[in-house]
């Protein structure tokens, strides 16, 4: 019984820690799956409105019970809502889903590593962050963003000579529709058209700062912008897509792909982000990113024998080692700002002024 207790008081202590190692295989198989669902033939746009329509329903049984900070929806407010949601939700899903068709799920989870450096630059150009070059946090998040930046541009168009696998011969062409070499051209489309939408991505994430100061109840918040993007997806792929057989789901890899990430990726892993940055806060959260890159490199490298090239490998240790730079620059301006500007009246920048209005 001691030991039972012991390891319940332990786990308890670390929930945190489990909850983000939990939440970063289950990007993983975001990756994965959509990278498997779409060689597989499944439109990306038509991806992208099942999976906001999955979202939207897993999400509402929590928007209907968060009443507590509910205020009432203005005309005005679901305008913004609508706007953020076409900049934010439907144009970088759309973006990643058909970039993953010409590039890889291990490419995919590396360009996530760059949302943070990518959001810092946009922040400090639209005034909503600051630095300070004579401190030393200040040079670090600097730095960090100029690497990290480095780092996606030599994932992107630098590929080198690929690390060989001890594969045997008779598995050398398992899964090779997962594994089809692109041109190129092809892969260097994706890769920017990956990293445009992890800049849409970043843009949102700018934004939702601003929206839920106006709309603090969180869950209906993202809950009315995935059905904004569904409508908005739905339209979009309505354009593209002419075959109706391409709307057809069945009980295969791309029924379990759109489930998994509307249900799963959406629904279970906002509630657990949510505690581990209430608890730890988000740089906390974000130190665990490119956790999900070596997972998905690993499964994707022994299942799908998707191959390494020591390009990738150099841009993602650069990614990772920028990543960190500035999450390290940030945690310590966050701890000097608690510590010294506690109390300090806190002045509206520009672009709060036209959110607000």
């Amino acid at each position: 019984m001691k030991i039972i207790e012991g390891f319940m008081v332990t786990l308890e202590r670390n929930k945190p820690y489990v909850a983000m190692i939990f939440i970063q295989f289950v990007y993983s198989g975001m990756a994965l799956l959509s990278k498997a669902a779409i060689s597989k033939g499944m439109s990306p746009y038509v991806f992208v409105v099942y999976r906001q329509a999955f979202a939207t329903l897993a999400l509402s049984p929590f928007a209907y019970f968060d009443s507590k900070h509910a205020t009432p929806l203005s005309c005005n407010l679901l305008c913004k809502l609508f706007l953020v949601s076409l900049v934010g939700l439907t144009a970088s899903s759309n973006l990643y889903y058909v970039s993953i068709n010409y590039t890889t799920a291990t490419f995919a989870a590396a360009a996530t590593n760059t949302v943070p450096a990518i959001t810092f630059i946009m922040a400090v150009l639209i005034r909503v962050e600051s630095i300070s070059i004579k401190r030393i946090h200040g040079v670090a998040k600097i730095l960090g963003s100029i690497i990290s930046l480095v780092g996606a541009i030599t994932l992107a168009l630098v590929k080198g000579p690929s690390l060989h696998y001890m594969i045997p011969e008779n598995q050398k062409y398992i899964s090779q529709s997962l594994t089809m070499v692109h041109s190129k051209g092809d892969s260097v489309k994706g890769s920017l058209m990956m990293l445009s939408g992890n800049t849409s991505w970043s843009l949102w994430l700018i934004l939702q700062g601003f929206i839920v100061k106006q709309y603090p109840a969180k869950f209906r918040l993202i809950t009315i912008q995935c059905f904004f993007s569904f409508i908005q997806s739905a339209i979009l792929a309505a354009a593209m897509e002419r075959n109706l057989s391409a709307w057809r789901l069945g009980w295969d890899i791309h029924l379990l792909a759109v489930a998994y990430c509307g249900v799963i990726v959406t629904g279970i892993c906002y509630w657990l982000q949510v505690c581990a940055i209430e608890s730890k806060g988000p740089v906390f959260t974000a130190m665990f990113t490119p956790l999900s890159l070596i997972i998905t490199a690993t499964i994707s490298s022994l299942l799908w024998k998707e191959p390494l090239y020591w390009g990738s490998i150099g841009g993602t240790i650069l990614l990772v080692i920028g990543l960190y730079s500035l999450l390290w620059g940030k945690n310590k301006e966050s701890a000097k700002v608690e510590n010294h500007e506690e109390g300090q009246p806190k002045q509206e920048t520009r672009l709060e002024c036209i959110i607000q209005n």
